[in-house]
């Protein structure tokens, strides 16, 4: 059984354990979003899969390769554009960071996954991969705001091997990955280490031996993988029951 059999697989059975009735997956236009549209589409059947895009300010390219990827998968795809929501939120707010400014797109976009799944009676199926989780690649209650994380435990040079093996088109394949939070930002640069390391660096990290990476890159990685230890836990919760 190939990997994306068994993730196939372990979504049909969260979903059923869950008592929901599909999926909602936010497209973005991007590989791990549309290798999770596929996969929840395969394991599911793609009339209860929902794939909502929602550009903000985004490029036009973007929601296009949204597009394609549903109609491969033949979901439904309704678009939802945050663009004036963003506007209003933000000429409310005090100036801020240009990383704050970002994570207010993912959070609302997670407003409106959660809505169309409450709405719906369905789960939301979060597209974040293992190497991003492991360095805290994510917005927190953004678009690491999910119910289920079918690719918590795939490397993302796996998630491009998934891709090629279910069928997701070309043209998403070769785009360069980006959460396009801004104009021409790419993951790579925003986190200062390329996919081929960072996956070489977890996988040394996760065997206990030598990545053959240099030592600037992996003290990078570690330090990423220690500062985004509180993304990958639940809130410190105070007892009132714990002894001073």
């Amino acid at each position: 059984m190939s990997l994306a059999e068994r993730i196939e697989q372990w979504i049909a059975a969260q979903i059923e354990v869950a008592g929901v009735s599909g999926a909602v997956v936010g497209l973005s236009g991007g590989i791990d979003s549309a290798v999770v549209a596929g996969l929840c589409a395969r394991a599911l059947g793609p009339d209860n899969v929902l794939g909502v895009i929602m550009p903000a300010h985004s490029l036009p390219t973007d929601a296009a390769d949204a597009r394609l990827v549903a109609e491969a998968w033949g979901i439904e795809h309704p678009t939802i554009d945050l663009s004036g929501v963003v506007d209003t939120l933000m000429a409310i707010l005090p100036e801020g960071t240009q990383l704050a400014n970002a994570n207010v797109k993912p959070r609302l976009r997670m407003i409106v996954l959660y809505y169309m799944a409450n709405t719906l009676g369905r789960a939301v199926v979060g597209t974040g991969n293992r190497s991003e989780l492991m360095v805290g690649y994510s917005t927190k209650y953004g678009d690491s705001g999910v119910d289920l994380l079918p690719l918590a435990g795939v490397y993302k040079h796996q998630v491009y091997e998934i891709a090629r093996e279910i069928g997701v088109p070309q043209t998403i394949i070769d785009r360069p990955p980006s959460a396009g939070l801004w104009e021409g930002q790419t993951d790579e640069a925003e986190m200062g280490v390329t996919y081929a390391d960072l996956d070489r660096v977890l996988a040394a990290m996760a065997a206990g031996v030598e990545s053959g990476v240099s030592p600037d890159v992996v003290t990078r990685v570690q330090r990423m993988v220690r500062g985004s230890e509180h993304k990958r836990r639940l809130p410190p919760m105070f007892s009132a029951d714990e002894t001073a």
